[in-house]
C-alpha cells in the first residue's frame, strides 16, 4: 500500500505544474515576483512592499470528517494549509476568503465548518472578509462537500525571506507537527480501515505556525534565512526554499517522539523510511534554515516548542535533497 496505489500520483502533479508554468507566465506583468512553484506568490505593490497570496484545500481529510460527522475542525485545517504557505515568505497574514461547495447545503454542517474557519483565522491573526457558498446538485454525492481557501498577506522588502541568503553549512531545524496535518489522507484513510479506532485522532487539525514563526523572526532577524511548510510530498518541500542549494538530512525524529497517530498508522505500512518521508510529514510540519541554530533552539525551548536539528544546507547538486547521504 503506497500513495500512488491509493490514487494519488505526485509525479504526475509535478509534471502538470511544469506544463502550465509557461501559460501562467503569459498573464504576468513586471510586478509579479514569484508565482507557480513557490509556497506563496509575491506581487510588488511599490518599491518597499509586496502582497503575498496562497490558496489550498483540505483534500480527502474531508471524507473522514464526513464519515465521523465531525465538521468543526476541518475549517482550521483549511486556514492552516493556506497560511502556513504564506508565512514562508516572511509575510504577515492579513485576510482570508473561503469557498464551500456541496450538492445540497446543510445549515448545521455549514455552520460547523465555518466555526472552524473562524477559529483558524483567529489563531492565524487573519480577518475572514468573504467567501462563496455553492450548491451544485449532481456534482457532489449526498452529504459530501469540498473546501478551498485563499490567504493574503503583506511583507516589506527588508523582511522578505526568499532563501537567497542561504549558505552552505546553514542549519535545518524541524518544528513538530500536530499529526498528519492535511496531507496523505488518500492513503491514511485506507490504512485506517485496518483500525477504525484511530479515525478520531486522525482528525486532529493542522498546526498553525503563525505565532511561533513571527516570534522567531523577531528573535533571529536576518539569521532566519529560509522556511518550508512540509505539506504534500513531505521532505521534498525543503528544496523549495532555494532550488540553487542542496539539502542534507542527517536525522529525523523517532516514532516515539512524534504524535502517536503517525506512529500507529505508518507502522501498518511496509513503506521504507524514505518513502514515508516523501509521503507524510512524519512529525515535522515546518522547517527553518538559520546560521544561528543554538539561538533558535534555545528560543524554541523557552517557548516549549518541540523542535529538532535535522540537517544542513549544502552546495552540491542544485535542488537535490539527501537523507543520510542517500539522494531522495
Amino acid at each position: 500500500m503506497n500513495y500512488k496505489k491509493s490514487g494519488v500520483d505526485i509525479d504526475l502533479a509535478d509534471k502538470f505544474v511544469d506544463r502550465i508554468k509557461m501559460m501562467v507566465g503569459e498573464t504576468h506583468d513586471d510586478r509579479v515576483v514569484t508565482s507557480v512553484g513557490g509556497f506563496a506568490s509575491l506581487y510588488k505593490m511599490d518599491k518597499d512592499r509586496f502582497i503575498a497570496a496562497s490558496t489550498d484545500g483540505v483534500g480527502t481529510k474531508i471524507k473522514l470528517a464526513i464519515e465521523l460527522g465531525v465538521h468543526d475542525t476541518i475549517g482550521i485545517d483549511l486556514v492552516a494549509m493556506c497560511v502556513n504557505d504564506l508565512i514562508c515568505t516572511g509575510a504577515r497574514p492579513l485576510f482570508f476568503l473561503d469557498y464551500f461547495a456541496s450538492g445540497r447545503l446543510d445549515l448545521n454542517v455549514g455552520e460547523s465548518v465555518l466555526r472552524g474557519i473562524v477559529k483558524g483565522c483567529r489563531e492565524a491573526r487573519l480577518a475572514l472578509i468573504g467567501g462563496e457558498t455553492a450548491e451544485m446538485p449532481g456534482m457532489y454525492l449526498e452529504g459530501d462537500y469540498d473546501l478551498a481557501g485563499f490567504s493574503v498577506g503583506e511583507v516589506f522588502s527588508e523582511d522578505l525571506i526568499d532563501g537567497s541568503t542561504l549558505e552552505s553549512g546553514d542549519t535545518l531545524i524541524g518544528l513538530s507537527s500536530s499529526g498528519f496535518h492535511s496531507n496523505g489522507y488518500s492513503l491514511v484513510r485506507q490504512i485506517l480501515e485496518l483500525d477504525p479506532s484511530l479515525k478520531s485522532d486522525a482528525l486532529t487539525p493542522t498546526k498553525i505556525y503563525v505565532d511561533i514563526i513571527q516570534s522567531l523572526k523577531e528573535c533571529l532577524g536576518s539569521s532566519l534565512k529560509g522556511m518550508a511548510n512540509i505539506t504534500g510530498s513531505g521532505v521534498l518541500n525543503i528544496p523549495r526554499m532555494n532550488l540553487e542549494k542542496s539539502y542534507h538530512l542527517d536525522s529525523w525524529p523517532q516514532l516515539s517522539e512524534v504524535p502517536s497517530i503517525i506512529a500507529q498508522v505508518t507502522q501498518k505500512t511496509e513503506l521504507s523510511q524514505v518513502e514515508l518521508l516523501k509521503t507524510f510529514n512524519m512529525g515535522v510540519g515546518f522547517v527553518i534554515a538559520t546560521n544561528e541554530p543554538e539561538k533558535a533552539m534555545n528560543f524554541l525551548m523557552q517557548r516549549q516548542e518541540r523542535a529538532w536539528i535535522i540537517g544542513r544546507v549544502g552546495c552540491e547538486e542544485a535542488g537535490e535533497i539527501y537523507f543520510q547521504n542517500n539522494k531522495i
